[in-house]
């Protein structure tokens, strides 16, 4: 439990830095004169490289144990944050992406540890299983939009520099604690992972990873880069405003995935399956076309926007804790990191097409057309998930 706690207290900071570098980087390359693609493509590799993390990762991990992947995780974090500290006009989008890509690599290493020890500790209990894995990711996704608010609120104070400045100060000092700190034999495998093995042989997992993708490329096609420059550009708000709204939209997400094992007990009174993630992803693919319906209407744009974000992040909240519950169920406890890590690596690549659609989709046709494009994904992810296991 002390070690679950410490790799659990790496990812919250990790998470918090993450998601502040996230929104420094968008709003501050998009007032450098950026377009949104150019902002995208700074992002390309961040996710690119998440995909052969994950897929290594959970190799490694299962070789080497979790301690390998997290800390290593937090040193090159430090790293690709120093490697911002250069004058403005060596930042091209070139140098950017090789900085994002090193933070990449990082993010999932410390993620694949963070959520494969969670399935060491609750052991076989699934009730126990399904609330440390929703606290676990819920408390990570509140940090994440504390770090969105940090981020804009960083940008507006003390500038670009000064804010890469903090936040590499705060994960090296938690690389430090957690280099001596760690136990170098959690989570490491009775046996000798081959590469054959990085890839899952087992339906339920492959189906659940097909989910996920499609799952976080309709999240991430509207709100990664085309929503955060609409609020810009299309409704004039500051930097700081941008953040602290998103920041707001991340944590109340977040909140919910932290207490999805009460509503689901209240709705359903059993412990998730396959007809859960089915149930939960009806009610999303509406919401993605209300708004673009919304937009394209002409109704007040604002409005819009909030209430249709307050309405997605209930239910994209349930969906995503309710797949993250079941990575953990379907995975083996004897080499977990290597199902989890085979899982994230669809999740990587979903947030890699969803990224690079926003972009260009927005560039192109405008914030309508992204809705329109999360609502096609959604309904993929609805065919896929008719296909999951009903049994608890």
């Amino acid at each position: 439990m002390k070690q679950y706690a410490l790799i659990t207290g790496s990812y919250w900071v990790f998470t918090l830095t993450d998601g502040a570098l996230r929104m420094l980087v968008v709003l501050y390359f998009h007032e450098l004169g950026y377009s949104p693609l150019d902002i995208a493509f700074l992002f390309l590799f961040y996710e690119f490289f998440g995909i052969i993390t994950n897929l290594f990762g959970g190799w490694l991990a299962a070789r080497m144990g979790l301690s390998a992947t997290i800390i290593s995780g937090l040193f090159l974090q430090t790293f690709a944050l120093g490697m911002l500290l250069v004058d403005s006009s060596y930042l091209t989008v070139a140098y950017v992406m090789a900085a994002q890509a090193l933070s990449g690599v990082a993010k999932d290493l410390n993620k694949l540890g963070a959520k494969s020890s969670v399935k060491l500790v609750a052991g076989d209990n699934q009730t126990k299983l399904y609330r440390w894995v929703a606290w676990l990711t819920g408390s990570k996704n509140a940090l994440k939009g504390v770090g969105f608010f940090a981020g804009g609120a960083g940008l507006a104070t003390i500038g670009f520099t000064a804010s890469v400045i903090a936040m590499a100060l705060c994960v090296g000092v938690v690389g430090a604690f957690a280099l001596v700190l760690l136990d170098t034999n959690l989570g490491k495998a009775s046996f000798k992972p081959k590469f054959s093995e990085l890839f899952s042989k087992n339906r339920q997992i492959n189906l659940l990873s097909a989910a996920r993708l499609f799952l976080f490329a309709a999240r991430d096609v509207w709100f990664v880069v085309a929503l955060p420059v609409f609020l810009q550009l299309e409704l004039g708000w500051s930097s700081i405003s941008v953040g602290t709204f998103l920041a707001a939209w991340v944590i109340g997400y977040g909140l919910v995935q932290a207490i999805a094992p009460k509503i689901t007990n209240i709705v359903h009174m059993r412990v998730p399956d396959g007809r859960e993630a089915l149930l939960w992803c009806l009610p999303l693919v509406t919401v993605p076309v209300a708004m673009a319906l919304g937009l394209q209407q002409r109704f007040d744009p604002a409005a819009v926007i909030v209430l249709g974000l307050a309405c997605f992040a209930l239910v994209f909240a349930m969906n995503s804790a309710l797949h993250s519950f079941l990575i953990t169920s379907y995975a083996n406890s004897d080499g977990v990191s290597l199902d989890v890590g085979f899982y994230y690596t669809a999740n990587a690549v979903g947030r890699l097409l969803g990224t690079v659609c926003s972009g260009w989709v927005y560039q192109a046709h405008g914030l309508a057309a992204c809705l329109s494009v999360s609502a096609f994904f959604i309904a993929l992810v609805l065919l896929i998930s008719l296909q999951l296991p009903r049994d608890a």
